[in-house]
């Protein structure tokens, strides 16, 4: 397989698994090479650590999953490393990362997503992190989602693969 066919098929691997019977023969096509070459570079990806896992994107709307909050705190530089890893673990997490503050205005730095199916169980659940780890004095805000404008895997490549 060469780099240009590499690259279009990363782009192609980004966008998911094409729900069809033989999805990897379906991906060589697009690419022009055939299904045990795409195999293989899939396998050397895994093997190099480039893949983490496979997996679904859900649209947590469409299944009643519509109270979403980003719950954001003020977290002791020399803290919130090991307290992301703990929160990034904890149930009902399903996103935990570290962002630089913006002060004067902006003074959080760990962000936590939290979804659930009504607003007064998620807020429940924030209280119980809260309380858990110690948190409740802390500087934070909930921060409630009111509209979806765009969800899906993350995509790396800059542009559409190239075919042929």
């Amino acid at each position: 397989m060469n780099a240009m066919q590499q690259k279009a098929l990363r782009a192609l691997l980004e966008r998911g698994l094409p729900l069809v019977e033989q999805p990897w023969q379906q991906l060589a096509g697009q690419i022009g090479c055939s299904e045990q070459q795409v195999l293989e570079q899939a396998q050397r990806w895994q093997d190099e650590g480039l893949f983490r896992r496979f997996g679904l994107v859900l649209k947590h709307r469409a299944l009643g999953i519509d109270a979403n909050v980003m719950l954001v705190m003020d977290i002791d530089d020399a803290e919130v490393d090991a307290l992301g890893q703990r929160l990034g673990r904890a149930a009902g997490v399903n996103l935990c990362y570290r962002r630089p503050r913006r002060p004067p205005h902006w003074n959080f730095n760990l962000f936590c997503m939290i979804h659930g199916r009504n607003r007064a169980a998620v807020e429940a659940r924030v209280a119980e992190l809260l309380e858990e780890h110690g948190l409740s004095r802390r500087p934070h805000q909930l921060l409630f989602s009111t509209r979806a404008f765009k969800q899906r895997g993350a995509r790396y490549s800059l542009s559409e693969p190239q075919h042929g």
